[in-house]
């Protein structure tokens, strides 16, 4: 099996001396001197961070943020070099410098949560969909001849068009398209407040028939036709006092049936065969 390597620019150290800095790198004590080495085999090795950064350009992200993430890289690939180990230098960093750009696409730049494995079709699916764009043009290839050309079954072949449209989520204030004023939240469904509404009033339906002919009277007087506490009492020969104290402890009473809490039922009404009420 033959090893491919990697490419080798002017700007690169000389192999040679490249390991011979490890090896003195790896044979100084901590202390200034090896981190002054440290950082200069960082700054001579930076281009070809850089160079890698530079290939992934076009996904999204800043180039400035993806150099930094390369250098990164290029400092674990520093650290756990060993010249009498590994090949050359470059023949073990590039590929940890990638890994490192890799996993900054997979873990940070994703809008939504995407398991590993939806990550991983949409790699193999966008690299489909650019190999067979110029075979298919004008048209985009098919689930079927994404399927032949990745050996996948189609059903991965959709998940990952799904991912590749899904990487950003799309503002709700973008235009739908350049040629309409309309942003893609003026096609959302606005919430209906009066589903809220009934689900409420089902919610505590069983518990409101449950209660005293003079409750339900009281609860409908105060919410359906707003009238006053006083108005109330008026009506049913009650003080505005026990109109007041009857309401809070029957929505009480009400609203821990609906909350299924018992012990949170008021106490009997001390008032109910006082000489206000009619007979």
């Amino acid at each position: 099996m033959t090893t491919t390597t990697p490419r080798r620019f002017t700007d690169e150290p000389d192999p040679r001396r490249a390991a011979d800095a490890f090896r003195r790198l790896r044979a100084l004590p901590e202390g200034e001197e090896k981190q002054r080495l440290r950082g200069a085999l960082l700054e001579a090795w930076l281009p070809m961070a850089r160079r890698l950064a530079s290939r992934y350009r076009e996904r999204g992200e800043q180039y400035e943020d993806l150099c930094q993430v390369a250098a990164l890289g290029l400092v674990k690939a520093i650290d756990r070099y060993n010249p009498d180990r590994a090949g050359a230098f470059e023949s073990f960093a590039v590929p940890t410098v990638r890994g490192e750009i890799k996993r900054h696409f997979r873990d940070n730049t994703w809008g939504l949560h995407v398991p590993r494995r939806v990550q991983e079709l949409r790699s193999v699916v966008r690299a489909a969909l650019q190999a067979l764009a110029p075979v298919t043009a004008p048209r985009a290839p098919t689930v079927e001849e994404l399927a032949a050309h990745t050996a996948l079954p189609g059903e991965d072949v959709r998940r990952g068009l799904e991912a590749v449209h899904s990487y950003r989520p799309v503002s709700l204030e973008a235009l739908l398209n350049p040629h309409t004023p309309f942003a893609v939240g003026d096609r959302q469904g606005a919430v209906e407040p009066g589903f809220a509404l009934v689900e409420d009033r089902e919610a505590v339906r069983r518990a409101l028939a449950a209660l005293p002919e003079r409750e339900k009277r009281i609860l409908y007087l105060r919410f359906f036709r707003s009238m006053t506490q006083g108005s109330i009492g008026a009506e049913l020969g009650l003080s505005q006092m026990h109109v007041s104290r009857l309401l809070n402890q029957t929505c009480a009473w009400v609203r821990s049936q609906v909350e299924d809490d018992p012990a949170a039922a008021p106490a009997a009404d001390p008032e109910q065969e006082s000489a206000d009420v009619p007979p």
